[in-house]
């Protein structure tokens, strides 16, 4: 068996139709801060693209979300990724998913025998994000 280098996970793109306004959303609903905007015409992945870089910090230190615009093609209609994000106040951020556009799936689930709190989300687009809060057992 061959040996793999040492990887880290640096990124998620999120295929989208609006990169600046679900850029506003992921920032206003989960704290993330707009790091770095790209544009160009030959992006390596099959034509234009613009995109909006997110993350917690103000650098491209971490782990980032990317909000990713084809300018030449629609995004996709299937659901091809489900975020996750882990928070310590659900229903504070339940409600922020709400003041910006998005949807809850059902209401927050408690399964205390897996010690998290869960609530399924949309984003403005419909793409669906899974919530947790960490609960003690």
């Amino acid at each position: 068996m061959t040996a793999i280098s040492k990887t880290k996970f640096g990124f998620t793109k999120l295929i989208v139709n609006d990169e600046e306004a679900m850029a506003d959303y992921y920032c206003n609903v989960y704290g993330l801060n707009k790091i770095q905007r790209v544009q160009t015409d030959d992006s390596g992945a099959g034509g234009a693209i613009r995109e909006v870089i997110l993350g917690h910090g103000d650098t491209m230190a971490g782990e980032t979300l990317v909000m990713f615009k084809f300018l030449n093609r629609t995004p996709p209609v299937e659901q091809e990724v489900i975020l996750g994000f882990i928070t310590d106040d659900l229903d504070a951020l339940a409600q922020r998913v709400i003041d910006h556009g998005g949807k809850h799936v059902d209401a927050i689930k408690s399964m205390p025998e897996h010690g998290v709190r869960v609530l399924f989300t949309t984003d403005p687009e419909g793409r669906l994000s899974e919530n947790v809060e960490l609960i003690a057992s």
